[in-house]
């Protein structure tokens, strides 16, 4: 790492506004934490910062994963109203931008949820690989009660992950969602009691890290670009990212490691 980009990300991490990033290199993880307790509502200069966090974190060497939580019984109330009536159409437009960076990250991107996710904050959690919550989680897009339309990509990435109908449900309705209903949808990985989240999803972590950073960037992206298209063009996306693999050395070093029955050892090239 150069000591300009190192400079670069120490200079991201300052004054964060409304959350903050701790880094452990051991366990080759990154915790992203929304901290603006008791509702930990996510402003408009917040949204940038967090897009900038996430670019950086996927240029870090020492990052195998990332985690989504946050302080206090509630990940997120949403976003600050008042704000958008600030902020010009255009820049409420791309907004939407921002909150995508967690699926544009090539790392594996987990959600931790508990108590309130609504709005933006469950935005933020559908642009996310793995949602992995507590039974104390309602989800919900409650801008219906306000007059507005989810904003940030929430209707439109449900729509592709529950169907219209639901969907519909709860857009329509601003209806909340629990997470064990959440389960049942298929909208997040794993529903557990409240206290067994943070090792749940500590443990799901470590399980993501035993496997080839380069194979998970690829199946991540694989699968990010099939998902709207057909099932021809997704195949054939699969194939030629297969092919690609074929050559790495982390698919050498796992062929190897199963023949000689020992746990592979991978190191993303």
């Amino acid at each position: 790492m150069t000591a300009s980009l190192e400079n670069r990300r120490a200079k991201l991490l300052e004054d964060l506004d409304g959350f903050r990033v701790e880094i452990d290199a051991d366990k080759e993880r990154a915790d992203i934490i929304l901290d603006r307790p008791p509702l930990n509502i996510i402003e408009i200069p917040q949204r940038d910062q967090l897009r900038g966090v996430f670019e950086e974190l996927d240029l870090d060497e020492r990052v195998r994963v990332i985690v989504v939580r946050a302080e206090g019984e509630h990940f997120s109330s949403g976003g600050n109203i008042a704000g958008f009536l600030e902020a010009s159409p255009e820049h409420v437009s791309r907004l939407a931008d921002n909150i995508a960076a967690p699926a544009r990250c090539h790392k594996p991107v987990v959600a931790q949820n508990r108590g309130y996710t609504f709005g933006v904050g469950f935005e933020l959690s559908l642009a996310c690989d793995f949602r992995i919550c507590s039974e104390t989680t309602l989800y919900a897009l409650p801008e219906q009660r306000i007059g507005q339309i989810p904003g940030s990509g929430g209707g439109i990435r449900l729509l592709h992950m529950i169907g219209i109908q639901r969907t519909k449900d709860m857009t329509f309705r601003s209806r909340r969602v629990s997470g064990a209903e959440a389960k049942d949808w298929g909208m997040v990985l794993d529903c557990v009691s409240d206290d067994k989240l943070a090792e749940t999803v500590d443990a799901f972590c470590d399980e993501l890290r035993g496997f080839s950073p380069l194979a998970q960037r690829t199946i991540k992206g694989v699968l990010n670009a099939a998902q709207n298209t057909t099932l021809e063009a997704g195949i054939e996306i699969e194939g030629n990212a297969y092919g690609r693999l074929r050559c790495s050395e982390d698919f050498k070093e796992g062929v190897e490691a199963f023949h000689a029955k020992r746990k592979p050892v991978f190191r993303g090239k």
